[in-house]
Formats: structure tokens, C-alpha cells, sequence
């Protein structure tokens, strides 16, 4: 396999670079509860877990 022979120069690396930028996560409104949350991400509101808008799990309650 070819390796360079030579050392590339920083500028030629940070020219490479420049596409590599960091993005804010994307957030979106629940339809069901009305919370802002990161999209395709389960979240947590009232003691329940939505996804999609949608119940999938709800927390049990605690016996005694």
C-alpha cells in the first residue's frame, strides 16, 4: 500500500477539515403533550414515556 512520502502541511489538513462542522441537535414539538423534545428520541413527560406523539410506556406505581 502507497504511503506519502513527504509530511502534508497543516493548511492542506485544516483545508480537508472545513466540512467537519458541528450541528445543533434538531428539536421538535410533541404532538400528544405539547413539550419540545430532540427528535426520534423517547421523552419523558408526567411520569410517561412518549414516542412519536404516542404512549409506550407508563411508570408503574409503587407497592407497598
Amino acid at each position: 500500500m502507497p504511503n506519502p512520502k513527504r509530511r502534508h502541511s497543516q493548511q492542506r489538513s485544516a483545508k480537508r477539515r472545513t466540512h467537519y462542522k458541528a450541528t445543533g441537535a434538531t428539536l421538535t414539538t410533541d404532538s400528544a403533550t405539547g413539550e419540545i423534545h430532540v427528535r426520534h428520541r423517547a421523552h419523558v413527560s408526567e411520569g410517561k414515556l412518549y414516542y412519536k406523539g404516542k404512549v409506550v410506556a407508563e411508570k408503574a406505581p409503587v407497592k407497598k
